[in-house]
């Protein structure tokens, strides 16, 4: 165990939204926001990272990533593409004072943004804009990730990138609503087929009537090549708080809507994949169902149909997850936590495949 990020250090008073991945060279990077002023969503918010070479147990100097100045930059969802061998980091950025019911109110904009690193996230290039490419016309809100995109590996789109994705979209024609009702939240996926360099949104999972409102999601390449998604459900009206859906032709379309998974219980947060190669399929998130406390790893044998806990990592507070294969036999899970609150540091741990 290691805490690569403790709050109130670095110039930050909270590290949020890890998103952990193994670069090329091999060496273990850890992304997270940097908050300046407050552990709250908007505000001066960096995108920051550290680096490990010897498997999570130090880490190397805090670098900023992305900056914005006063302005908020956040989401990191990051996926090494395998024709270049580059880091892709997507992210998101918006008006410091601006708050997410501003946004979802149309009161103000958030932008997307993509970046590239050829040196295994030692260095980055600046920001590019790609709300354009992005963002739909009619969507509001919207979040990549957080956490790591997938690159396909085979059926008819090898080596497309594909970035889970989040957004809300604006009240019909004479409602009374503002908009910032939960029903108006729903999914999407970002994918691009030259390498990060541009991209599109294939589909977008979008109802609002309230049973779902699908909301930070995630996203795993299965064993059989089919995309696996899985969301938070923001306060929806069916049971739970966990749905999912899944891709057989390399997230171009879904073969259904998003349906409630009720086998993972969590309270309303944010949760990660990851699929061991010939092994499970592993989600990581807290287990008790009223609160974001007691991290936990869930597996599934069946491609994500059905989940139980497999190892309880901490009873602390807990929230944000994201893992990474370190090798065949160890996975690795970056996640936020703390004794008082569950975003007092971000701490890191190491889990061998066979104890899951």
């Amino acid at each position: 165990m290691s805490v690569p990020f403790t709050a109130g250090t670095g110039g930050y008073t909270a590290y949020r939204i890890p998103a952990l991945t193994v670069a090329p060279d091999g060496a273990l990077l850890a992304l997270v926001e940097g908050r300046t002023n407050s552990v709250g969503d908007s505000g001066e918010i960096d995108i920051v990272s550290r680096r490990s070479t010897d498997g999570g147990a130090t880490w190397g100097p805090q670098t900023i990533v992305t900056s914005h100045g006063a302005n908020t930059a956040g989401n990191p969802a990051i996926v090494t593409d395998p024709a270049s061998g580059d880091l892709v980091l997507l992210s998101c950025g918006h008006a410091g004072t601006a708050t997410e019911a501003d946004i979802m109110k149309g009161l103000a904009t958030r932008q997307v943004y993509v970046q590239r690193s050829a040196d295994s996230g030692a260095t980055w290039t600046a920001p590019v804009d790609i709300t354009a490419q992005a963002k739909t016309s009619w969507m509001r809100w919207y979040a990549t990730g957080p956490g790591r995109g997938v690159a396909v590996t085979g059926g008819a789109h090898p080596g497309r990138l594909v970035i889970p994705a989040n957004h809300s979209r604006a009240p019909s024609s004479g409602s009374t609503d503002t908009g910032a009702e939960s029903r108006y939240l729903g999914a999407h996926a970002l994918v691009s087929d030259d390498g990060g360099h541009t991209w599109r949104v294939p589909f977008t999972s979008s109802n609002p009537t309230g049973a779902i409102n699908e909301n930070e999601s995630a996203v795993a390449e299965l064993d059989d090549g089919r995309l696996y998604f899985n969301c938070r459900d923001q306060g929806g009206t069916v049971p739970g708080t966990r749905a999912d859906a899944y891709s057989v032709d390399g997230g171009s379309t879904l073969q259904s809507a998003y349906r409630v998974q009720g086998t993972i219980t969590t309270p309303a947060v944010h949760g990660s994949l990851l699929q061991v190669p010939g092994g499970p399929l592993l989600y990581a998130g807290p287990e008790h169902p009223d609160g974001r406390i007691a991290m936990s790893i869930r597996r599934s044998d069946d491609g994500g149909r059905t989940w139980r806990t497999c190892r309880k990592i901490s009873g602390l507070h807990a929230a944000y997850s994201s893992m990474a294969l370190l090798d065949a036999a160890t996975v690795g899970l970056l996640y936020e936590t703390g004794e008082w609150t569950p975003y007092d540091r971000v701490e890191f741990t190491a889990v061998p495949v066979t104890e899951l």
